[in-house]
């Protein structure tokens, strides 16, 4: 599509200069018949083959942008979640939102600027036909004025590279001021520094940069425009006196000019935008560098999620760690064996490792050492996301979806349906089609969602950080008394990290962690399940 309009496009330049020569022979022929007929059917050609070229070009710049975006998500979802982690979610959004429409725009106007390159081109043969040492004194003018005219557009370059450094902090700067905006309406002292110190510095850093870029392109352009106006006035007034040229020639030359005029305006101000996507395209291959190496070839685990018989974390290890950092901290090595229908409190103080162990145990972390097994089978790096559909996760942190995942089970809706009603939730919720009518709740309600999309997978393992946290006490005996020892009794694994320590002797197992160590690991007396409904 791209080779189809630029062809059109350097069609649509050639007929331009065509038009040129037809007018400039028309000056001197006022009366040929057939200088009227090419003169109208241009007046035709050009417009409508430009139509076409710009179309061509709207339709590939839509399809680009979706292949792009989506060709970016998809890596985003193969990738690991502790390098998306690193890489952070601004610089993420940054490059989806801004650098793809960047390039894409500079593709759409390549049929306009191929044009154009094709119009001063035919402008130089037509000049050359007029007259060839006129020509060749012209062309080493116009390679004196591109290296001068380099200087600046260089540092125009530059400075779009450092605006959009900036544009990463920008981006996280908002996202932590959309995110924590009840906390900064509670504090005003601190929302008006925030403000000050992290908004305000980023967005004038960033536009600094941009304003310098722009600055810079203006220099370039205004210099460009001097050196035309230099090339025309030479034409005009120096060439008759410095070489014999005959009016016809003189006259063409001037048509001819004249005509490069617009085109030279077209490709000086394209620099900006091919500023911008060059920097763009940069981002983009830095990330697709990070992320394009981590899709494996993906093979299901041996051993089924309705039979097994432990599951083992061997040695396993993971550490954070930060530059200039001297408290790196280190989770492991730890072995722990889990049983079906187990249910294990996982406690110990913040910073201890809780949550990491979690991400760990459910795949989202690599082990740095050490290694996962089902009944001996380890879990590889092929094997990985077979594994992790074995586990239904709250998280602390969680994000709960508008859809619900049923595997388009059709009584999926009865049984979520009752599940609300258990939840108190049916008053204000209902689903359709595994769809929930609403998310505008409060926090505590909403985790109550998130506990329901969590049931409906009815996976073999159930994993849940301090989802009783923001709840009241009802609600925290229904979930530890009831619902626990319920999903226990359906032969569910449950791996619980809390802090509620009267409700420890719900647990068949309490686990203890300090210092990323296991500090004990003892067992209960069976609990017995309360059922539910």
């Amino acid at each position: 599509m791209i080779i189809v309009s630029s062809g059109i496009g350097m069609l649509v330049g050639l007929a331009g200069t065509t038009l040129i020569g037809v007018i400039n022979f028309a000056l001197s022929n006022s009366h040929s018949k057939w200088a009227l007929i090419l003169f109208c059917g241009l007046c035709v050609f050009i417009p409508l083959m430009g139509t076409i070229s710009k179309t061509l070009m709207v339709l590939l710049t839509s399809r680009a942008i979706n292949d792009l975006q989506l060709h970016l998500c998809g890596q985003i979802l193969n990738a690991p979640y502790r390098l998306l982690e690193d890489i952070g979610s601004a610089r993420l959004l940054a490059t989806i939102t801004e650098d793809i429409p960047a390039v894409t725009n500079a593709i759409a106007n390549l049929p306009l600027w191929i044009t154009q390159i094709a119009v001063m081109i035919s402008c130089l043969i037509y000049l050359g036909w007029l007259s060839r040492p006129l020509l060749f004194a012209i062309v080493i003018y116009m390679f004196i004025g591109l290296i001068s005219y380099q200087l600046p557009l260089q540092k125009s370059i530059k400075y779009f590279g450092i605006a959009r450094e900036h544009m990463d902090i920008f981006f996280r700067s908002t996202r932590a001021l959309i995110e924590g905006n009840k906390e900064l309406k509670l504090q005003r002292e601190f929302r008006n520094n925030f403000l000050d110190q992290e908004i305000a510095p980023a967005l004038r850093d960033m536009k600094k940069a941009e304003d310098w870029a722009n600055i810079f392109l203006i220099a370039a352009a205004e210099w460009g425009q001097i050196l035309f106006y230099i090339f025309i006035g030479t034409v005009v007034f120096l060439t008759p006196r410095l070489m014999a040229v005959d009016r016809h020639t003189l006259t063409g030359y001037t048509l001819a000019v004249l005509l490069m005029a617009s085109p030279l305006t077209t490709l000086l101000n394209a620099v900006r935008i091919f500023g911008r996507a060059s920097v763009a395209s940069d981002k983009i291959e830095a990330l697709g560098l990070a992320l394009k190496d981590y899709s494996p070839q993906q093979a299901a685990m041996r051993t089924t999620g309705n039979v097994w018989n432990r599951l083992e974390l061997k040695g396993i290890t993971h550490a954070y760690r930060h530059a200039g950092s001297a408290d790196d901290f280190c989770l492991g090595p730890l072995n722990i064996t889990f049983y079906p229908g187990e249910l294990v409190f996982l406690i110990g103080g913040n910073g201890s490792g809780k949550s990491t162990l979690a991400k760990l145990l459910v795949g989202l972390y690599e082990p740095m050492d050490g290694y996962i097994s089902i009944d001996d089978e380890p879990v590889t790096s092929e094997t990985r996301d077979s594994y992790r559909q074995w586990f239904s996760v709250v998280f602390f942190d969680f994000y709960l979806f508008e859809r619900l995942h049923t595997l388009n089970d059709s009584s999926a809706d009865l049984r979520i349906t009752r599940y609300l009603e258990q939840l108190q939730l049916g008053h204000k919720v209902s689903v359709k089609d595994g769809k929930l009518s609403t998310l505008d709740l409060s926090q505590g309600q909403r985790k109550r969602l998130a506990l329901l999309a969590a049931f409906v997978q009815d996976r073999p393992m159930y994993v849940f950080d301090e989802w009783a946290s923001d709840q009241d006490p009802m609600f925290k005996q229904l979930f530890y008394r009831r619902i626990l020892p319920d999903l226990k009794a359906r032969g569910k694994t449950v791996i619980v990290i809390s802090h509620d320590d009267r409700y420890y002797d719900v647990a068949d197992r309490v686990i203890k962690l300090e210092s990323g160590q296991i500090e004990s690991d003892r067992y209960h007396p069976k609990a017995t399940a309360l059922p539910l409904g």
